[in-house]
């Protein structure tokens, strides 16, 4: 591979032949064509790499462009990519993302995938985690040691035009397959069908809406498992629990995050928010968690909501369509939740009664509750056994697992099948 490489989707097909032992940058003019081309600018701050031309291939996980970087921390080739995936309305989308090749050679079959949903880091551009995928890739180089492809999404509008639509689980799941899909896309790489999703917090949602809808969006794949850190559900406890937390601001992002979703017909801002809340909603695409937790740090809920959300019809249908609790079928892809004994973020019991809920479906279920851990603190003792999970979903092993986490003593284990 060219040590820089930075193509479009019109010159992939002729990126072997342009690369050389050449240092210098390869690329290739498209053809001529008779459709009116639009380049989108980057958004403002970020690098050029983040423009690209209109319209996009319409197939989710084209690519779009590419580009490898440096990252010598890795141990991996790590490639940024601008790829297509769907809105909720099927429409097709810009996103961008990470694609992370291990150095080893691929196993027969293609590298396994394990596809990586970031959590809450704001909802502006210069959050988007593709700006440095050193430090927004946890355990990177744990799951490339073991020869697996790294793929993380931006999700759509962080890195691309338009807001963030922050807990649209939905989304966010097709964002985080259809990467999975551009990885398919990538020239020369050997890749194989089974791949596993991983989301923490936010990434936790979208993890649990990939296994929800995984298999029928992108059925050429092989999902074989899903693993959920901390994911949020039953929204009207979370939105009472929230109001005098310190993490109050996840309500305005969630309310922006819809209604970029979902529209102003089906998820009207006037309905929930008061005028100073209205007014706060341009500020979420300002700044990153530590700027929109600042915006309203020394304001009530009651000054920017007009009422409880699941009062207003339209948005209870809104939030119901993005809580896992209200799914009505299991899904055949096994799952498993892990959390923090002590996370301040998302209360345990809520993922109880979500483990509950599913387990009545007849879901292929595990959870483990780290005791001691917070909300972020539980990736580290529990790497290892996710790990070892991960493994055995791509060896075929049994389901449920029969293995027992030993990441600390005391961990509190839930099966159900």
């Amino acid at each position: 591979m060219c040590p820089r490489l930075l193509l479009t989707a019109a010159a992939i097909a002729l990126a072997v032949a342009a690369c050389s032992s050449s240092s210098k940058s390869s690329s290739a003019s498209p053809p001529a064509s008779t459709t009116t081309t639009t380049i989108v600018p980057a958004p403002a701050g970020l690098p050029a790499f983040y423009s690209f031309d209109e319209p996009i291939p319409p197939e989710p996980g084209s690519i779009v462009k590419y580009e490898k970087l440096a990252a010598p921390n890795l141990k991996g080739t790590v490639y940024r990519v601008v790829y297509t995936s769907t809105t909720i309305d099927n429409k097709p989308t810009a996103v961008t993302g990470i694609i992370i090749v291990p150095h080893k050679a691929a196993p027969a079959g293609g590298y396994r995938v394990v596809s990586w949903g970031h959590g809450t880091n704001g909802m502006a551009d210069k959050c988007t985690p593709s700006l440095d995928p050193e430090d927004d890739f946890p355990l990177a180089n744990m799951l490339l040691d073991r020869g697996w492809l790294l793929t993380s999404s931006d999700y759509q509008g962080e890195g691309t035009p338009g807001p963030l639509p922050y807990i649209a689980g939905d989304s966010a799941a097709r964002n985080t397959i259809d990467i999975v899909r551009a990885a398919h896309n990538l020239p020369g790489v050997n890749v194989s069908k089974d791949y596993v999703v991983w989301g923490h917090s936010e990434g936790g949602q979208t993890a649990m809406f990939t296994d929800h809808i995984g298999p029928t969006y992108a059925p050429e794949l092989n999902m074989k498992g899903v693993v959920a850190g901390a994911p949020p559900s039953q929204f009207n406890l979370i939105y009472t629990f929230l109001q005098t937390s310190p993490y109050k601001y996840y309500l305005l992002m969630a309310a922006g995050g819809l209604n970029t979703a979902y529209g102003n017909t089906r998820a009207p801002l006037d309905d929930v928010l008061t005028a100073k809340g209205m007014a706060l909603v341009p500020q979420l695409d300002k700044g990153c968690s530590d700027y929109v937790s600042n915006l309203v740090k020394n304001i009530k809920v009651s000054e920017l909501t007009k009422t409880d959300p699941f009062k207003v019809p339209k948005w209870r249908t809104v939030l119901e369509e993005n809580d896992p609790q209200q799914f009505k079928a299991k899904s055949p892809v096994p799952l498993l939740i892990i959390q923090g004994g002590n996370d301040e973020q998302i209360p345990v019991v809520s993922t109880q009664i979500l483990a509950q809920h599913l387990c009545g479906l007849g879901q292929d279920l595990e959870r483990w509750i780290y005791p001691g851990q917070s909300h972020a603190g539980v990736i580290g003792p529990s790497s290892g056994d996710m790990v070892r999970w991960i493994s055995d979903r791509f060896a075929g092993g049994t389901n449920p697992d029969p293995y027992k986490p030993t990441g600390l003593a005391g961990i509190q284990t839930t099966t159900c099948a």
